[in-house]
């Protein structure tokens, strides 16, 4: 099967199963209203901040609050992605008509990262834009230096999520054991790893931890990271190779 058929059948069995379209949606929901809230909540605290805290105000950062939970829901659109069809057992029927693994991973992947990079870049432009309206005199503009970057850069950063989801729903197969890891890691172990004193400095290696790092304007006044945003999302894009290189050769190797 060619390349290009290949992708279009892609496309329809993607836009096909409401749950992938529906988490799409839900990723962008979660991102723009907690932004919101967040950005309300740090607009009615700001006059209590001390000034160490105020010097670290960081309004377009703010504004991407929501990630931590939109994130979840890119996450179950990646894994969806590539697993739905080892659950329904439709993976013979389509390895069968592409035979050629690489074409048929990475076909599945390509149309999967437009479109999450169309609602990402989609959903972080609008965070930024209600948050700034919401935080009032506090706000950034999208001209000022470093925000456009970061603004980009958090719809990268969700396309990046939903990449790595796919790398590591390919290796795993199972959609339930997928979750079952992808879920607590970001949502918790992530999070005590960049934490904990002991364990802060691997931490900052993770993938979403690096990533994150893009969408930062202002630089906290305690924070040591040993890298930028543009080093931070290069970490992160060399775990999505990592995890896509890994999916292939093992979706190569095993029989479906």
């Amino acid at each position: 099967m060619a390349t290009t058929q290949v992708l279009r059948s892609e496309w329809t069995k993607i836009r096909s199963v409401a749950s992938t379209v529906w988490t799409l949606g839900l990723a962008a929901v979660l991102t723009i209203a907690l932004g919101v809230l967040i950005s309300i909540l740090s607009r009615n605290e700001f006059n209590n901040m001390n000034a160490r805290d105020r010097l670290s105000f960081d309004p377009t950062f703010i504004s991407f609050a929501g990630m931590s939970l939109g994130q979840l829901a890119m996450i179950v659109f990646g894994v969806l992605v590539v697993s739905n069809e080892y659950s329904t057992g439709m993976i013979r029927t389509s390895l069968a008509a592409v035979p050629q693994r690489g074409t048929f991973l990475f076909g599945k992947v390509a149309v999967a990262t437009v479109l999450a990079f169309v609602v990402g870049l989609a959903t972080s432009f609008i965070a930024f834009f209600l948050g700034q309206a919401v935080l009032g005199v506090h706000r950034a503009q999208i001209g000022d230096p470093g925000v456009l970057r970061a603004v980009i850069g958090g719809g990268l950063y969700m396309t990046l999520i939903a990449m790595f989801s796919m790398g590591v729903a390919s290796m795993l197969r199972s959609p339930m054991l997928a979750l079952g890891i992808l879920m607590p890691f970001f949502f918790l172990i992530s999070n005590i790893l960049g934490n904990v004193s002991a364990t802060k400095k691997i931490g900052r290696f993770l993938p979403d931890q690096a990533g994150s790092k893009i969408m930062q304007v202002v630089t906290p006044i305690d924070d040591d990271t040993p890298y930028g945003p543009w080093g931070g999302l290069g970490i992160m894009v060399i775990w999505v190779i990592l995890a896509l290189f890994f999916g292939y050769v093992l979706l190569k190797k095993r029989d479906a």
